[in-house]
């Protein structure tokens, strides 16, 4: 079985990063983003009583 030339080897890692960032740029774009609001209400609500 005769080896693979480095050039292949090349063309084989620009194709799996190629669809590797499209995976992770597509899943960063399927989710919808949470809503702000929601977040800073939780946040007033929440009182913290210090006691020095």
């Amino acid at each position: 079985m005769p080896q693979m030339a480095p050039l292949m080897w090349l063309n084989l890692f620009g194709f799996f990063s190629l669809i590797f960032v499209f995976f992770m740029v597509s899943n960063y774009f399927i989710k919808s983003p949470l809503k702000i609001e929601l977040k800073f209400k939780a946040l007033k609500s929440s009182q913290l009583n210090w006691k020095w």
